[in-house]
């Protein structure tokens, strides 16, 4: 499932690196919850990012970071804005469409490397989770996002994610 959704995204972003499989470090776990800290593993995955690309990293373990006063928010992915790496996690994801939520949670945090911010759109793909899995409910850029998107390179059409 990663090497197809890594062909889709490479078709609209091609200077995105999926990183190869590696053990995760020890450094990002946290015991207390049985997690991974996903800001760890963006900052491992970040170090042998190339010039002009993002890398992202793909896992199946759950991932968390901190939100307001949680220190241990479990999420489905991370991207710094902007920024050269982000990480997803097929973990929280629905096991019905898990191969295109997948997509759409890379995307997003892809899109999050690339500067844009959370989207009030419902249907955007850079719309905030807000603890929940709303992904289904997305379907592609809005305007303004896509607009951002192709300034920065982005290959998309008008029908992405449909």
């Amino acid at each position: 499932m990663a090497k197809q959704v890594a062909n889709q995204i490479q078709k609209i972003y091609p200077y995105v690196t999926i990183q190869p499989k590696i053990l995760l470090p020890t450094s990002a776990y946290y015991s207390a919850r049985n997690r991974f800290r996903a800001d760890s593993l963006i900052a491992t995955i970040s170090r042998t990012t190339p010039a002009e690309h993002v890398t992202i990293g793909l896992t199946n373990k759950d991932i968390s970071t901190t939100n307001g006063n949680v220190k241990d928010w479990g999420i489905m992915g991370l991207g710094y804005r902007p920024g050269n790496a982000c990480i997803v996690s097929t973990f929280r994801l629905k096991k019905e469409t898990l191969s295109n939520q997948f997509y759409k949670v890379c995307i997003h945090e892809l899109g999050h490397t690339t500067g844009l911010d959370h989207c009030p759109e419902k249907t955007c793909f850079m719309r905030d989770a807000e603890g929940g899995n709303p992904i289904d409910e997305e379907i592609e850029f809005c305007d303004k996002c896509r607009k951002v998107l192709i300034k920065k390179g982005w290959k998309i059409m008008e029908t992405e994610g449909k």
